[in-house]
């Protein structure tokens, strides 16, 4: 796309980006106008989307952003050796679920007693079963299946994999959000060239896995959203008048062709999410609420006489299969729990007080399951012992704690003292300015009624605000449990950035705008503007390529590595 269309789709005042369905300005009568059809071009320009076409040169570019992505993610993968922070737990539960189908305690041979669901440690194992695991404590050393490597690269493998494609993923959401190539690929730079997710992309945690299906969750969700406003203009198209009561002013039927099946692999997705850790459950209302103020959106726009009515009425049990599937899926991911008896409190003894139904068979496992989550979330709620790392929600997007996963002072570095360290640090100039961009997304979206700016900041909320309520309550917490908002915030700068390549008010394909720039004005403006982003996502390059060496773990000159520790009394 070129930056002409970029500066279009990114930067007007919006009118046909808003669910509001009244635009900002009715240009030379065009709410009047029809296309041929019948159908008022306003309208129709409302309920456009992307062009779902193969766009060869998008793919190219976005091959290149995932490319780069994949060679920081994977190179040198297998360094610093041994476990490093939180991997000694979830690199031996890996291995214990391909294994042996539970998390398992190889040491005092019996299952182990664990707080997270299972799906993230299913992936970390697959990546061990097909690479090889080792683990000195207890003596294992087992060959990969398909080829053996260093036992590092095989518990990491799955977590750089999980990284890529969310680099991929927010590529081309960011475009289909801002019909945009140049700043979808500036949002899969951003997240690549990101400290914060290049540290859990190379380590083998659970939070990389939350993030990717949180984000993926999201993208099914704006397609979904394209998938239904195009029947909307299908229907139009072909005579539907949407100011008729009941179905006869909806779109019709054609059976299952028809279902909202992005909808519902969102539910599966978010299954998914809370499959590996809980907190993934904080994005299913924000997720509800934008698919409910999408489908009002979209009856608005169509002219619609009830749109709140009849988004309810007719989307709401779509909405409750998506739990339903939601549901079912995180519960397939507990099938090697659930089929053996050997997972930690399988068994009905461990519940004296309902072991008449617990012995039950097909029942009996889910009630003991039900009673395992009961003390798994009693271990959440009361995690309050004091931890050197741990962080409140408020310091987060400022850096104020992050965490160091690895340190070591031992090596060669041409110096009389080095020091080697990976430290769970988001690029600087990235993440101070995630503040300002979150408040500028929020007065662009309220001044141009942007559906897209809404959407961004509540799945900002979603990922942080649940936090501070449980600071209150003085609860341990870390800085990666923003991962998952990761990815919003960054298309909150892209959005940002878009607003700058253009003015709002910018000529648009069909005539421009009653109070529209000059032609020359808006092609200054955005030559300027497009100088001011670049130039921006290129200090943000050169300032995660100074961090590198405190990603990676590489070996540096006492001197080199204290340099970088600019907030010392937090980052040390």
């Amino acid at each position: 796309m070129t930056s002409a269309s970029t500066a279009q789709s990114a930067g007007r005042s919006g009118s046909d980006l808003t669910t509001t369905g009244h635009p900002a300005a009715d240009p030379a009568g065009e709410s009047a106008a029809t296309d041929g059809r019948g159908v008022p071009a306003i309208v129709r320009r409302r309920l456009a989307t992307v062009d779902a076409r193969l766009d060869g040169h998008a793919w190219l570019a976005t091959g290149v952003v995932v490319l780069i992505a994949a060679i920081l993610r994977f190179v040198g993968l297998s360094g610093p050796k041994g476990k490093i922070f939180d991997e000694i737990y979830y690199a031996r539960d890996g291995y214990g679920l391909i294994d042996r189908g539970v998390e398992w305690n190889y040491k005092d041979n019996g299952p182990s007693y664990v707080v997270h669901p299972p799906l993230g440690k299913w992936l970390i194992g697959a990546g061990e079963w097909a690479f090889g695991y080792q683990d000195a404590e207890t003596r294992i050393s087992v060959p990969g299946h398909l080829m053996t490597t260093a036992p590092e690269f095989g518990w990491r493998f799955a977590a750089a994999v999980a990284g890529t494609l969310s680099v991929l993923l927010l590529v081309r959401i960011g475009r289909r959000l801002f019909r945009s190539t140049t700043l979808g690929c500036a949002a899969g730079l951003l997240l690549a060239l990101d400290g914060f997710h290049l540290v859990l992309s190379r380590t083998a945690l659970l939070d990389i896995f939350l993030l990717l299906f949180v984000l993926s969750g999201f993208g099914a969700l704006v397609l979904d959203r394209d998938a239904r406003r195009r029947r909307w203009a299908r229907a139009l198209d072909a005579g539907l008048d949407p100011s008729r009561p009941g179905r006869a002013g909806r779109p019709s039927s054609s059976g299952w062709r028809d279902w909202p099946w992005w909808r519902l692999l969102a539910g599966v997705l978010l299954g998914c999410a809370c499959a590996v850790k809980w907190s993934g459950i904080y994005f299913v209302p924000a997720f509800a609420l934008l698919v409910i103020f999408w489908e009002v959106g979209v009856r608005r726009s169509a002219g619609v006489r009830r749109p709140w009515r009849d988004a309810l009425l007719d989307e709401l049990p779509w909405l409750l299969l998506a739990g339903v599937l939601m549901v079912g899926t995180y519960l397939v991911t507990w099938s090697g729990w659930l089929l053996s008896d050997d997972g930690y409190y399988r068994l009905a003894s461990r519940y004296p007080n309902t072991r008449g139904l617990s012995d039950a068979p097909v029942i009996g496992p889910l009630i003991n399951l039900w009673e395992y989550h009961k003390a798994a979330y009693g271990f959440h709620t009361h995690l309050d012992d004091p931890h050197k790392y741990q962080s409140w929600p408020w310091q987060w997007l400022l850096l104020g704690r992050p965490v160091a996963f690895y340190w070591s002072g031992k090596g060669a570095c041409g110096a009389p003292s080095c020091a080697s360290e990976i430290l769970l640090l988001g690029t600087p100039l990235l993440w101070w300015s995630f503040l300002p961009a979150l408040a500028a997304t929020a007065w662009l979206g309220a001044a141009r009624r942007d559906w897209r700016a809404g959407a961004i900041l509540l799945c900002v909320a979603a990922g942080l605000l649940p936090w501070f309520w449980f600071a209150l309550d003085g609860r341990t917490m870390f800085s990666f449990y923003a991962a998952p908002a990761l990815p919003f915030l960054v298309l909150a700068v892209v959005y940002v950035l878009g607003a700058i390549i253009s003015p709002a008010g910018a000529p648009v394909a069909s005539g421009g705008t009653a109070d529209a720039p000059a032609a020359e004005e808006v092609s200054d403006r955005r030559l300027v503007g497009g100088i001011i982003a670049g130039s921006y996502v290129l200090l943000v390059a050169l300032c995660f390529g100074y961090f590198y060496p405190i990603f990676v773990g590489r070996l540096l000159p006492y001197a080199d590595w204290s340099a970088r520790m600019w907030l010392d009394g937090r980052w040390i």
